[in-house]
């Protein structure tokens, strides 16, 4: 919840401006600027998206931004799941994997995000508890809904800390998650799959991070808010 109009105004505009980066990348930005992220980045190869979404359709749900609401801005991504979303406003891994389905039914990519807790690393159960919540998206939806997401792993402990997992735990688990959709889905859509680190992702680590053989790119937090780290950040997924 960071930004207004005459900020994003200048970051967005300074991504613009830096042109093609020779990697995908995506801004997802508070619903109010979503018309203003529209304008600003329409035709600039910089995709969009929201940060999160209701489960659904429509109705009496005051407060809620659809899937559908968000598609009309031509948006692309929307995040599902972020840690703070399960942590502060009680998100389970059923709703989770519910909003996943209301995503793709829109014809938007989920960026569905998993990760543990600084406790449940130290209990060693961070296998288990990833796993869990994709889980919930296959039992809801089967392997079809996990091959049309964007899977980010955010270490939660690792979250605006300023402690970043090591570039071997990132990949240990960017590994599990490959191997476990594998079993869901194959082994071409483990593959194919971009598989995201969020956990205070920063110019000086990035490099090191993304040249792990399971991480894809980054779910990036508070770098991302300043341009210039921001497009460091995206040089180095795209020499990776």
């Amino acid at each position: 919840m960071h930004g207004g109009l005459d900020a994003n105004a200048s970051l967005l505009g300074a991504l613009r401006a830096a042109g093609p980066q020779g990697c995908p990348s995506a801004v997802c930005v508070p619903f109010p600027y979503l018309q203003q992220a529209k304008s600003l980045l329409d035709g600039s190869g910089i995709e969009w998206g929201a940060q999160n979404v209701s489960e659904h359709v429509s109705g009496a749900y005051t407060g809620e931004v659809s899937a559908a609401m968000v598609a009309d801005f031509s948006c692309r991504y929307v995040i599902v799941g972020h840690s703070e979303r399960r942590a502060i406003y009680g998100e389970s891994d059923a709703l989770v994997a519910a909003k996943v389905d209301a995503v793709i039914a829109s014809g938007l990519v989920p960026i569905l995000c998993a990760g543990e807790t600084l406790d449940e690393r130290e209990r060693g159960v961070t296998e288990a508890v990833v796993g869990r919540q994709l889980q919930a998206v296959f039992d809801r939806s089967g392997a079809g809904a996990l091959a049309a997401c964007v899977i980010a792993y955010e270490p939660v402990w690792a979250i605006g800390t300023g402690v970043t997992a090591s570039p071997g735990q990132a990949q240990a688990v960017h590994a599990f998650i490959r191997a476990r959709l594998g079993g869901w889905c194959g082994a071409d859509v483990a593959a194919r799959a971009s598989i995201l680190y969020g956990g205070s992702v920063k110019p000086q680590n990035a490099a090191e991070l993304f040249g792990q053989a399971d991480i894809d790119g980054g779910l990036i937090g508070g770098a991302s808010l300043v341009a210039g780290d921001f497009l460091a950040i995206v040089a180095a997924a795209a020499a990776s």
